[in-house]
């Protein structure tokens, strides 16, 4: 620890506020605008909050790949966010990228790098520093001098350096299986798209009228209500934590001891972000953002969960200031059902896929469990980067 010396954030780098956007240009142009949405507190970065814009604004409100920014807000003690950093990456590197009102920008001329401040900003050491300092009830909220007054020691240059690399190394693993789980996540929709919307494998059968136009004969037209049972979730605070993963409209949220419900299940956003259903399989628990639901025949949780992936329940909204849906509009979507042996081969199918994405999950839960186990020790000293054995 000889080596170790204690740094003031601020005398290291500078927090810049974001730009203050027109609500009406979002969506068009070839600007890019970042807001809260591409925080995470367990991702680098969410592409998902990068929207485009039409505007422009002055250069001290632009950024560049590699550059961090942080979360002004929390709207949700369920997404914790808030101080939280985000690496803008090489994708949006040819955009001109505009910094949101609701982010701050980091400028750094420092010998300490980007990566290494990142995995600085994820420590519990600076995650409890923000707590202490935030403001406000319903949203949580933090000033640029908050951030700079967090104070840490850290080792010169050249151990800074292994640090950040380890760890972005252990990053690169999740994100390897991420894609891959990307491309079988497609592979899984694009077989729904093939059996029933575009009926390739039945095109030879004879085929009948229905409300939803034809369909193979001996199909039907139900509704999601008639597939599966749809439950709210439960606030899940006063639990204590545990190996029970608990879901919100946003994601994963923490493990806690208990399950809400075991089995197959399709979960899907009752505020928030609609469109960001999920598949699991296991014991599991949902906030109360988040529905979950109870098949009602067999083989039938896969088949659902992809029919709802291919329509945008963010069209469907309820709500007014916060995007809402309901049971009410969920049970009544309408739906080609196939017959049960169509139902039960299509099952065994896409079965087969979501048995590899486990698979991938469960190692990336393995290396993100031992990255945010180590991130603490390498940041302190406690232990080096040559002690750890993969």
């Amino acid at each position: 620890m000889s080596e170790w010396k204690e740094y003031r954030l601020g005398d290291i780098i500078t927090i810049k506020s974001g730009f203050a956007y027109k609500g009406d240009m979002i969506g068009h142009g070839e600007n890019v605008l970042l807001g809260m949405g591409c925080v995470s507190f367990k991702e680098r970065f969410l592409l998902s909050g990068a929207r485009a814009y039409a505007g422009d604004c002055a250069d001290r409100y632009c950024a560049n790949s590699g550059d961090i920014v942080l979360a002004t807000r929390q709207q949700s003690d369920n997404l914790p966010i808030l101080g939280m950093p985000a690496i803008i990456p090489s994708e949006l590197s040819e955009k001109r990228i505009i910094i949101g009102a609701n982010l701050y920008r980091v400028d750094n001329e420092s010998d300490f790098s980007n990566e290494y401040i990142y995995w600085l900003l994820k420590t519990p050491l600076y995650v409890n520093h923000i707590r202490s300092c935030q403001s406000g009830t319903t949203v949580r909220m933090i000033t640029k001098a908050n951030i700079e007054d967090f104070r840490f020691k850290a080792p010169g240059r050249e151990e800074r350096n292994r640090i950040s690399c380890f760890l972005k190394t252990l990053d690169d693993k999740i994100e390897v299986n991420r894609r891959i789980n990307d491309n079988l996540e497609q592979q899984a929709q694009a077989l729904f798209k093939s059996w029933f919307v575009d009926f390739e494998p039945f095109r030879n059968q004879p085929f009948t009228e229905s409300e939803l136009g034809m369909i193979p004969e001996g199909w039907s037209v139900g509704t999601v209500g008639e597939l599966i049972e749809i439950k709210y979730g439960k606030d899940h605070k006063k639990m204590l934590d545990g190996e029970i993963p608990v879901y919100g409209s946003g994601g994963l949220m923490r493990r806690c001891e208990r399950a809400l419900y075991n089995g197959e299940s399709v979960l899907i956003p009752r505020k928030g972000t609609l469109n960001n259903v999920m598949y699991v399989n296991g014991a599991f628990w949902t906030v109360d953002t988040m529905f979950y639901s109870v098949p009602k025949i067999a083989n039938v949780i896969l088949f659902t969960y992809l029919f709802l992936c291919s329509k945008d329940l963010a069209s469907m909204n309820s709500g007014s200031a916060v995007p809402s849906m309901t049971t009410e509009i969920l049970n009544n979507m309408q739906i080609v059902v196939p017959t049960e042996g169509v139902m039960a081969d299509f099952n065994t199918k896409v079965r087969s896929i979501y048995s590899q994405i486990r698979h991938g999950n469960e190692e990336s839960g393995r290396l993100a469990s031992l990255r945010d186990t180590l991130l603490p020790r390498l940041m302190s000293g406690e232990i080096k980067v040559e002690d750890v054995t993969l």
